[in-house]
């Protein structure tokens, strides 16, 4: 084929977002399919089962490499850790070919996109919008609008488990048996089989006909469109394509895709996407003069007027332009209500190392198979046993030493952990995730709502007239706000609605509005001066209001609060007056927005004194705006400049109750905590300290970079910061004496590092090589926009930080899902916000998802250290009786399998989570030195207890090999008894004898009672409670299960049942022997134990040996705390560096996490 072909061969979907995949192009060869074909028949459907199991290699060997545009098969490989491969088949669908066919179709005209993108297969399109004509064609390019999501078929879901490597496994193993004459084990094995098929199909069905039914509500939905030739029409929302305009009438309203609103305003409750229960405030796109993309425009604004797939509209206000319209952007999958969809379809896995390890040791198990495979070969071999009987024992010890069920007992602490955090209101979308939260090294809070109250108390208001700050007036007062501009913003600067008779919206601005004792009116519409007929809200004087010389305000315009701006507007005018503009944020934004001369002098000192103390300080300002444009043709820019400073609200943020507790206690188990809000710097820093996440001894200093003017470069500052003020260290430096008094206290880590978003931006711009170094004591971050909250994140987990976040799922929802474990204070119990949902509006749901993610990462190790002992210990057992060519009997496997192993495989994993955070956590690997020292040892001493008893019993006086009675000749009269040789088979003993189907011996009754009660030993020891998990006798069932196992064990032990031992393949021992038997047990019990808890499980012990062979943590942020401890001149207070290089262009990077759902990287949206 050339080159050429090959130049196109890749591509990568979705770049930066979370589906993120790559695409191969293939074309298939005819006689390579042709010689498939032929193997799949030779091989009996082996090969086509291994290419079902391995996509890449069915496309690798049936087709060869070409370009994308060629291919008729792709290959697509998810780009994370573990590389998932899946292949379609390609379909073409040609435009030119449907257009022509059609002559009424508007793409006929030449010079129309579609015409120049058939004819110039070079012009590079890269988003095509139909002409929002709604005709057959623009259904076939973009496809119907539905969320598909079908309920599969039974059958299919039985096809799919069946085809599990595990199943097949299962189905090898039982040919096998049925082959060797196991029959009972056979169907034992096939009953567990069929009945954990079941559950699993009848699980995944109730899972499928749920999606469906959550997805099935606003696929059909009518909606009323506005189209070119037809004019306004209702049809099914299948029917929408991208550019369609959609009219949206009075009432609730499901959306049925994203669109984007051009006209009116919209209240949504997008509880559904986000988790966050108050309504949203939807405007209009800007009318911007501009040329740019809207996208580009708007910035981080864009979602203010974004309709979201699956939200609901409460709401509409119609403007001057008549109806409320929005312009369809993205259909079924590609929305939003698609995206959470396609999370809970399709989760990312987690956890790859614990995945790898698993693997390795599972090849390790192969390997191991591989040798008793060759000694079984040898031993039947050089006895002159058939060929088949060779093959057949040699195949079983596959069947005995790799543990099929491991894959299923790793998941099982998850599936119990996700009960457990379920009935404490803690739900969760992404199972993998849990185990991931039992490594968790640092969390990041919002503040607002997290760490402190959702609701705020107005404390006071502070005037300004004249560019100077009057007397303070306190809330709540026996006399109101007097009336002027200050008490009309406090009733119109809000986005609040009235929804099912009650006022809702903002917490702060509830209660800022509710202050004045004024009501909303939005019953109607309302006749405004000049603008003719439109839905606006009213707000009027209510019965307990001071007397107002107007009858009302009506609100005209709204620019809802925007996290990346830091403010909202309003345009509103009294009934009868000239419309104002009133603006309400961060107190330093607004201050920049209004004339200098209206802004008192002492702004910076009076601010800095009430957030120091911890109050909300929230600014206000307005202008009077002059005729000529309608409100709602004003630009944001327009509308916020040249302001007259009002004053500055102050507001009381109370702490949680919760918060302090909780936050002492992540820090006892060394957890680090930070926070990362929108709001103000200094009482962010004053809500840290009372909440525990800056101790009273702790210094914090402050790091400040901005950007130079009239240059390209930066500049960084530290400063620290003293109580209640800043304190100019010039003085200190200058004294010799203090001097290295501070460096010492500075070096010990005594810090932590403050700083706002706009220095954040710059330091990630400009000096990135700092940026490790201020994140490792870094504890406040505020003024953050979402997407440097995202950010932030991921710069940590760049440090090699297990990386919790918690907060709301609006501002934070970028964050939520980068974390390594995000949990969103919500109502809801999923959200696409993030994996993890708490019902409680509290961070106590954080030491818990921590205690119980530690818990299941341990129970995880516990049942894969469990599962590979119970397998080598039957696999050594076995290969001891090859020696005599014998081996266990069919009831014997039945019974360690089923009676033994499965029963605790169920109940091992009940044990919960230990109540105390200890200050370490567990061991992240499968393959670590102490875990797998353990899995040697106990192998180790199995096989010695084996051995042992193995080669005593023929030591043994009353030891006979061919005479499997002479033990018990006293007990039992079978004195003609001559027994079979253990090779034969069926040989008759007399009238009451069974049938000895050659099992029977000494050393298959010694071995197969010291291996079974060995499981029970190993169950045991490895089912750990403390420090992560409850002590082992807090598990009832499993001690009860263990105690009546023991009892039974006990029981074949010293029973002389004749028709027990014959059906068990046991034969009689002298009591004596038996006894015996148990101080070997109890040895082996005592040894065990004691190993597991002195030097497993010794922490100073291995920490001794880290120490003593010198190792350091591969983290990156253990590295560089290390090396920072020898720096002594950092932190470098009151020193200023300039950067001397060009700003690195972080735009791509600075979005952090680009979440689909809510920050497509589509350009044109």
């Amino acid at each position: 084929m050339g080159e050429n072909p090959a130049k196109n061969h890749y591509a990568q979907l979705n770049q930066g977002e979370e589906n993120e995949m790559d695409i191969f192009g293939y074309k298939t060869q005819g006689c390579r399919k042709a010689l498939c074909i032929a193997g799949y028949i030779l091989s009996c459907g082996a090969l086509r089962l291994l290419f079902y199991w391995k996509p890449e290699w069915h496309v690798w060997v049936n087709c060869i490499r070409c370009s994308l545009e060629e291919a008729d098969i792709v290959l697509l490989r998810t780009t994370d850790d573990f590389r998932i491969y899946s292949r379609k088949t390609v379909t073409w669908i040609s435009v030119s070919a449907f257009i022509k066919s059609r002559s009424d179709h508007p793409a006929t005209e030449e010079d129309s996109i579609f015409s120049k993108a058939i004819m110039k297969p070079s012009l590079q399109v890269s988003k095509v919008f139909p002409a929002a004509s709604g005709s057959e064609s623009d259904l076939v390019i973009c496809g119907p609008n539905t969320i598909d999501v079908p309920v599969i078929p039974i059958w299919k879901l039985l096809i799919k488990e069946v085809l599990n490597p595990f199943y097949v496994f299962q189905l090898f193993s039982v040919c096998l048996w049925f082959a060797e004459d196991y029959m009972e084990y056979a169907t034992a094995i096939i009953i567990m089989s069929l009945l954990s098929i079941i559950l699993t199909v009848y699980d995944l069905r109730k899972q499928s006909i749920k999606l469906h039914r959550l997805v099935e509500s606003h696929n059909n939905i009518m909606v009323t469109v506005c189209r070119n030739k037809e004019g306004f029409q209702e049809l099914e929302s299948h029917h929408l394509v991208p550019g369609d305009m959609l009219i949206l009438k009075e009432g609730k309203t499901l959306l049925p895709c994203d669109a984007i609103l051009v006209s009116g305003q919209c209240t949504v409750n997008e509880s559904m996407l986000t988790g966050e229960s108050i309504p949203v405030t939807k405007t209009h796109l800007p009318r911007a003069d501009n040329f740019k993309p809207w996208r580009v425009y708007c910035a981080e604004d864009y979602k203010k007027h974004v309709l979201f797939c699956g939200t609901e509209v409460i709401q509409t206000k119609a403007d001057d332009r008549g109806v409320v319209k929005a312009v369809v952007l993205r259909i079924g999958f590609n929305t939003a209500k698609g995206d959470l969809v396609r999370s809970i379809l399709y989760p990312k896995p987690m956890n790859f190392k614990l995945y790898r390890d698993a693997l390795r040791f599972l090849m390790c198990l192969i390997a191991f198979a591989a040798i008793g495979m060759i000694y079984t070969v040898c031993v039947f071999a050089l006895n002159g046993e058939e060929t088949g009987e060779v093959v057949k024992k040699a195949l079983d010890v596959i069947t005995i030493a790799v543990p099929p069920a491991l894959p299923a007992a790793l998941t099982t602490g998850i599936i119990y952990t996700q009960q457990r955090l379920k009935k404490k209101g803690i739900f969760c979308i992404s199972p993998q995730r849990i185990n991931v939260c039992g490594q968790l090294n640092l969390f990041c809070f919002d503040k607002t709502g997290t760490l402190t109250e959702d609701g705020l108390d107005l404390w006071g208001f502070l005037p300004s007239e004249r560019n100077c700050f009057q007397d303070l007036h306190s809330f709540p007062a026996d006399h109101g706000l007097p009336w002027g501009p200050v008490f009309k913003a406090l009733a119109v600067c809000h986005s609040l609605i009235v929804w099912e008779g009650k006022i809702q919206g903002d917490p702060l601005d509830v209660k800022m509005f509710e202050a004045t004792n004024w009501v909303i009116d939005d019953s109607s519409g309302h006749q405004i001066e000049g603008q003719g007929y439109t839905h606006a809200t009213v707000v009027r004087p209510g019965l307990k209001a001071t007397t107002a010389p107007v009858e009302g305000i009506t609100i005209l315009h709204q620019f809802p609060f925007s996290s990346a701006l830091q403010r909202m507007s309003v345009i509103a005018q009294e009934i009868g007056g000239n419309p104002q503009a009133f603006i309400k944020g961060a107190p330093e934004i607004v201050a920049m927005l209004c004339r200098a001369e209206t802004v008192p002098l002492d702004f910076e000192s009076k601010l800095l004194l009430y957030t120091a103390q911890g109050f909300r300080v929230i600014g206000l300002a307005c202008k009077s705006l002059q005729g000529g444009k309608p409100p709602a043709a004003l630009t944001r820019e327009e509308v916020e400049s040249d302001l007259t400073f009002l004053g500055l609200l102050i507001m009381e943020n109370r702490l949680k109750r919760e918060t302090k507790p909780v936050l002492e206690e992540l820090s006892a188990a060394r957890i680090r905590t930070v926070m990362v809000t929108g709001d103000n710097i200094q009482t962010a820093i004053t809500v840290a300290k009372n909440a525990g996440m800056i101790a009273p001894t702790q210094r914090v200093i402050l790091v400040e970079a901005n950007k130079v003017p009239g240059s390209f470069s930066a500049s960084i500052t530290w400063k620290s910061l003293e109580e209640n003020k800043i304190e100019d260290y010039r003085s200190v430096v200058g004294d010799s004496q203090t001097e290295p008094g501070i460096r010492l206290a500075l070096g010990s880590g005594q810090y932590h590092f403050a700083m706002s978003g706009k220095s954040y931006q710059i330091v990630t711009q400009h000096f990135r090589h700092l940026l490790p170094k201020l994140l490792l004591n870094g504890t406040v971050f505020a003024r953050m926009s979402p997407s440097q909250k995202s950010s932030l994140v991921e710069e940590f987990q760049k440090l090699n930080y297990f990386v919790g976040m918690c907060g709301d799922g609006a501002n934070d929802c970028g964050a939520l899902k980068v974390a390594h474990a995000g949990i969103s204070l919500s109502e809801q119990e999923a959200s696409v916000a993030s994996p993890f949902t708490s019902r409680t509006p509290s961070i106590a749901c954080v030491p818990e998802l921590i205690r119980e993610g530690r818990a299941a990462l341990v129970t995880s190790f516990c049942m894969f250290k469990y599962m590979a002992l119970y397998s080598t210990i039957q696999y050594l057992g076995v290969l001891l009786l090859y020696w005599q060519l014998n081996s266990f009997g069919n009831y014997q496997f039945l019974f360690q399998d089923l009676a033994i192993t499965t029963v605790i495989g169920v109940t091992m994993s009940f044990t919960g989570a230990y109540p105390k955070l200890v200050p370490y956590r567990p061991p992240s690997q499968l393959i670590s030195p102490p875990l797998l020292l353990s899995v040697v040892l106990n192998i180790l001493f199995s096989l010695s207890m084996q051995i042992f008893g193995f080669v005593v019993v023929q030591e043994q006086p009353w030891y006979s090999k061919t005479n499997i009675q002479s033990a018990c000749l006293s007990m039992n009269n079978h004195e003609k008894n001559s027994s079979s040789s253990l090779g034969l088979h069926g040989v008759g003993d007399g009238p009451h004898e069974q049938t000895d189907n050659g099992f029977k011996s000494y050393e298959n009754t010694t071995v197969w009672l010291l291996s079974t009660i060995n499981c029970l030993i190993v169950a045991l020891v490895f089912s750990k409670g403390k420090p992560f998990r409850q002590p082992i006798y807090t598990n009832y069932v499993f001690i009860l299960v263990l105690i009546g196992q023991l009892g039974i064990c006990l029981f074949l032990m010293f029973a002389d049942i004749d028709d027990l031992y014959s059906k068990m393949d046991l034969v009689c021992t002298p009591t004596s022997w038996r006894i015996s038997m148990v101080g070997m047990l109890a040895v082996t019990l005592a040894v065990s134990f004691l190993v597991e808890e002195a030097v497993i499980e010794n922490r100073p012990l291995w920490l001794l040996l880290k120490k003593t062979f010198r190792y350091h943590s591969k983290s990156h942020y253990k590295r560089l705390q290390h090396m920072l401890e020898q720096d002594s001149a950092w932190p470098p207070l009151n020193e200023t560096f300039f950067s001397d290089s060009v700003a690195v262009t972080v735009e791509g990077s600075m979005g952090g996490h680009s979440n689909p759902t809510f920050d497509s990287s589509e350009d044109s949206l």
